[in-house]
């Protein structure tokens, strides 16, 4: 169902979806689907949350290589562009249901939480002072992430190339910044 749901959105787009659509492409009926599922909301929110499973082993991998400096800033835009490549449309929809749907805004946020301390974590490591001061780790690492996931938002709507070339352009700004605390 989820599967069948993700393509959908890829094709037709989350206003045009509907319950019959997601459960024609799962080959069940409507009734089956809504055995698990009481809209077409609550299919989006388990989507993302299956792709939230994956942001967060990505995010912990991210802290695990914190050690690792300007090495662990590209393999987590490695990490997280590869991501983007493949759930994008899932991403993007959580992004802009999240402010009319609670359960997704507050999975996204709990999941920036763990990229901001993953960042926070790199960029000490780099030897950014810690606290919350606009040039101390806490305030980069959280400008970090949102400004990551805006580009990253933006440009897998246009193209593959388009979110590498963002993946590259937020790695080089991530390490200037640690650089320059």
């Amino acid at each position: 169902m989820l599967d069948a749901a993700e393509a959908l959105l890829s094709t037709t787009g989350y206003h045009a979806m509907t319950i019959a659509d997601i459960a024609d492409g799962a080959g069940i009926t409507r009734g089956a689907l809504y055995f698990y599922f009481g809209s077409k909301q609550e299919v989006i929110t388990a989507l993302f949350a299956r792709c939230v499973e994956v942001l967060h082993e990505k995010s912990r991998a991210a802290a695990a290589d914190a050690a690792s400096g300007a090495a662990a800033i590209d393999m987590a835009m490695e990490r997280t562009e590869a991501l983007w490549r493949e759930h994008g449309v899932v991403m993007r929809t959580a992004i802009d249901l999240a402010s009319t749907v609670e359960e997704l805004d507050r999975l996204w946020a709990d999941t920036a939480d763990l990229f901001i301390d993953a960042i926070r974590a790199i960029l000490e490591n780099m030897g950014v002072p810690a606290g919350s001061g606009v040039d101390e780790s806490s305030s980069l690492a959280k400008t970090l992430c949102w400004m990551i996931e805006r580009n990253f938002y933006q440009a897998s709507r246009i193209s593959n190339a388009e979110l590498a070339k963002a993946s590259r352009t937020c790695a080089e700004i991530w390490r200037r910044a640690a650089r320059s605390a």
